[in-house]
């Protein structure tokens, strides 16, 4: 396909109708409602007309449902990162991301999606609100939940974190604790069970490839963290929640 050809007509088509897009700042502008917690502006958005929803909006299929279903995903990928880089946790970001796409899918009509796109906005800005009216997290421990999440392949220490935010070991151990209610290992140890249990749900990958992908020596390893976390291992895990369409069982014995 010539992308520049298509791209050129489409363009020529929006011209020649008048079609024109929301501007970027506005845009980010009602991202930031979700992102700050704005719970009475989106309420006040929604109680409008839905046909308003379509207004400067491509067409991404040419099935109703598809179309709106296309711009739900859009929205909650967009919304998931700009709470996640304002303070949410990044497992409950994505996972809620996960549910609400997922609910999105079992959808039969224009009005149902748009029923669940109203309704994840308003769940991530609630939650946001909460996150603001608690106590803030310092930089550094943000930085380091940041850095935990992005290198869960890597075994990361204390002593790098500190490194990193250049203070003390011993203070930014406390500090952890502190503002977190968990010490450094413990956190560490968490986000890596909390992604596998999330990636058993939602994928049909081994457990062997999880356990190397979330940086654990061997599967035998992995499994007895799991176990310690859960009380069950990530084979009875994803026996029991496992929600894919199509499982292919898996021979692991972990």
């Amino acid at each position: 396909m010539n992308i520049n050809r298509d791209l050129n007509y489409r363009l020529f088509v929006q011209k020649e109708t008048g079609f024109a897009r929301p501007d970027f700042h506005d845009e980010m502008s009602y991202y930031n409602n979700i992102k700050d917690g704005n719970v009475k502006a989106l309420e006040e958005r929604f109680s409008g007309p839905r046909d308003d929803f379509y207004e400067g909006k491509g067409q991404l299929s040419d099935d109703p449902v598809r179309n709106v279903m296309y711009h739900l995903v859009v929205c909650v990928g967009v919304v998931a990162r700009l709470c996640v880089d304002a303070g949410m946790d990044h497992n409950v970001a994505y996972t809620l991301s996960d549910i609400y796409i997922r609910r999105g899918d079992k959808c039969r009509t224009p009005q149902e999606v748009l029923c669940i796109m109203e309704e994840f906005q308003l769940d991530f800005a609630r939650r946001m609100r909460e996150i603001r009216k608690g106590s803030a997290v310092s930089l550094h421990v943000k930085r380091c939940t940041d850095y935990i999440y992005e290198h869960l392949h890597e075994n990361v220490t204390l002593e790098q974190l500190a490194k990193r935010e250049k203070l003390n070991p011993s203070y930014l151990s406390k500090l952890f604790s502190k503002e977190l209610g968990v010490g450094i290992k413990d956190y560490i140890i968490g986000a890596k069970i909390n992604t596998a249990k999330n990636i058993l749900r939602y994928s049909e990958f081994s457990i062997l490839d999880i356990s190397i992908s979330l940086g654990y020596s061997s599967q035998s390893a992995f499994t007895a963290a799991f176990r310690k976390l859960t009380g069950m291992t990530p084979k009875k895990y994803r026996d029991i929640h496992f929600t894919g369409n199509e499982f292919i069982e898996v021979s692991d014995n972990g």
